[in-house]
């Protein structure tokens, strides 16, 4: 298992090339849940199956794969769409895009009667999609081996996913201590404070 300073270290490197101009195609880069995925990927075996959102270099680290292929994957433009199947990680550049076909791949493993596990990780403005309420209301009444993981950086790219929504707290939220929660059987949650790379037209770019 790597360690905090091992995934700040690897994204540091990948803004470094950014900024180089040695990538040229949209990156997202990850900080402040270092601890949270941490904890999370100590629950996450050999063979289960993760989908993430397009901020997943993190998780690509933690599933397994050697960093010098996710950097190499990095450079080829492919940052926000990093899937290795040999650790069976996959992600989307689609909000939400990783929803079903997370769910879909619980549901074979029930079927086959499989020991593995899938994680899905969605962003904030991803669990308010009614895409995600339906997989869970599915997984939760068919027993399907799945985790959903809310990662709330209360950020949609540059909108404030609350006033997007017009609220001050989301109906699954328990607190912003930046705890890992439990919020059902199926799903887990935790906040997290996110400000660290600017976007594209916020001063110093360093990511899309």
């Amino acid at each position: 298992m790597l360690n905090k300073d091992d995934l700040i270290n690897f994204e540091n490197e990948i803004a470094d090339c950014f900024n180089n101009k040695m990538i040229r195609a949209p990156i997202h880069l990850a900080d402040g849940n270092e601890d949270q995925l941490i904890e999370i990927f100590q629950s996450i075996k050999q063979n289960d199956w993760i989908y993430c959102t397009w901020r997943s270099h993190y998780h690509a680290l933690l599933k397994g794969v050697p960093s010098n292929e996710i950097k190499l994957a990095i450079l080829d433009g492919r940052s926000i769409t990093l899937c290795f199947d040999k650790q069976k990680m996959f992600s989307s550049a689609i909000v939400g895009g990783c929803i079903p076909i997370a769910l879909g791949t619980a549901l074979d493993l029930k079927n086959k009667k499989s020991n593995d596990k899938v994680w899905c990780f969605v962003g904030d403005m991803g669990a308010n999609m009614g895409a995600f309420h339906e997989a869970v209301k599915y997984a939760e009444n068919f027993d399907l081996p799945i985790t959903f993981v809310i990662e709330n950086n209360s950020k949609s790219v540059c909108t404030n996913t609350y006033e997007a929504w017009g609220t001050n707290k989301f109906n699954f939220e328990l607190d912003n201590d930046k705890k890992v929660y439990k919020i059902s059987d199926k799903v887990l949650y935790y906040y997290y404070v996110f400000d660290k790379w600017k976007h594209a037209g916020t001063n110093i770019r360093v990511q899309f």
